[in-house]
């Protein structure tokens, strides 16, 4: 009796340091809402200074979408198109906590052109409804907070991979009068246009960087 009680403890406890070690195998996931444990994206740089484009960006946190037809900008809008807006989740995340965009901040514009009109207004039928739609992807645009290695455009590196299909692998970073003189005199925070993404806008601003 004592030797069958001591086979079955014996087995049990096998079974149960197995079960243990598989369990110790498996992968700790972090806190959903901890940045510190998922980790960042950060931009990835070629040995001559050139921007990798930014990998599976279509998984990051989108911010809106706004939209600068032709028609509602004679003779030619300079970017006729959709402009789908995301930022790096793990940016996001601390900018959320502090109110302030953490250096390393990515931001992919990805361009996409409208359907064509059908309407005399711009507008187009579909079987949802009249409106907008968006079409064929165009490009995109990436800025890149450093403060450092962008000091002549106010901290932000800004970057084309094309303005048509496909998009550039890499690109490199473009002048002051091109992109940064514009966020510079107008967007809101930071350089950003958080006016026009109330995700972003509606995160408080921090107590030292407000306005008097």
């Amino acid at each position: 009796m004592k030797h069958t009680v001591s086979v079955l403890l014996s087995s049990v406890l096998a079974v149960g340091a197995i079960t243990t070690a598989v369990f110790a195998q498996q992968p700790k996931l972090p806190p959903p809402d901890d940045w510190h444990a998922t980790g960042r994206y950060l931009p990835e740089y070629t040995s001559d200074g050139d921007l990798v484009l930014p990998k599976n960006f279509h998984e990051w946190v989108y911010v809106g979408s706004p939209l600068t037809p032709n028609f509602l900008n004679p003779p030619q809008a300079n970017f006729p198109e959709f402009h789908n807006v995301y930022i790096e989740p793990g940016s996001y995340e601390i900018y959320k906590k502090t109110g302030v965009f953490p250096e390393g901040t990515i931001f992919v514009k990805e361009l996409q052109l409208m359907l064509p009109a059908d309407r005399a207004d711009g507008t187009r039928q579909e079987p949802s409804g009249r409106g907008f739609f968006p079409g064929p992807f165009n490009g995109a645009d990436v800025t890149v907070k450093d403060t450092k290695r962008y000091p002549k455009t106010n901290g932000w590196g800004y970057y084309n991979f094309n303005h048509f299909e496909p998009k550039a692998a890499t690109a490199k970073v473009r002048p002051l009068e091109e992109c940064a003189y514009c966020h510079i005199a107008s967007a809101k925070r930071d350089d950003v246009w958080t006016q026009f993404y109330a995700l972003l806008d509606s995160v408080p601003v921090p107590a030292d960087q407000k306005k008097k």
